[in-house]
């Protein structure tokens, strides 16, 4: 009856690899073009060019800023390259498209950040579940930069795994 209790996950040299820990971190910050437009719609170069140097660039600084149009206008592409060259020396990261797609795009930036030499032949847990909600792409993402090196890959918990991939002899 007094046999010690075994920790049968921490022997089995499973890693488990939780996505939370590289889900972005930092304010983010939406520029939305449409409201430098004349009426919300046209863009007037004149009145769009003073629009942009009378803005206040300061309340972008070290924010992770997507630069979107919420208006159904046709945007030349000097006008989005405009904004980013305001953006780019205040803002930590700046992207074209919405919120959504800032945060995939800086969470698929840190997972290519990824020493994979630290998962070369290990056996590998994706942690799925969490406080965060992770996107789909995340773990696909994450599938693509480990298989590779990895000896085997699993999703779930060390307790409760779903095999994904498995290096053959």
């Amino acid at each position: 009856m007094n046999d010690p209790i075994i920790n049968k996950v921490a022997e089995s040299g499973l890693i488990s690899l939780d996505l939370e820990e590289y889900y972005p971190k930092g304010n983010t910050a939406l520029f939305d073009l449409k409201d430098h437009l004349f009426m919300g719609m046209i863009l007037k170069e004149k009145d769009f060019r003073q629009s942009l140097t009378n803005h206040d660039w300061e309340k972008f600084r070290d924010k992770n800023v997507a630069i979107t149009c919420s208006a159904d206008a046709i945007i030349p592409v000097w006008a989005w390259m405009l904004i980013a060259s305001y953006l780019q020396p205040v803002a930590k990261e700046i992207i074209m498209g919405d919120e959504r797609e800032l945060i995939k795009t800086l969470f698929l930036k840190n997972l290519s950040r990824i020493n994979v030499k630290e998962f070369t032949d290990k056996r590998i847990v994706i942690k799925g579940c969490g406080e965060t909600p992770i996107g789909d792409f995340a773990y696909m993402e994450i599938t693509k930069i480990l298989r590779p090196v990895a000896k085997s890959i699993m999703y779930g918990e060390p307790c409760s795994t779903v095999p994904v991939y498995k290096k053959s002899k």
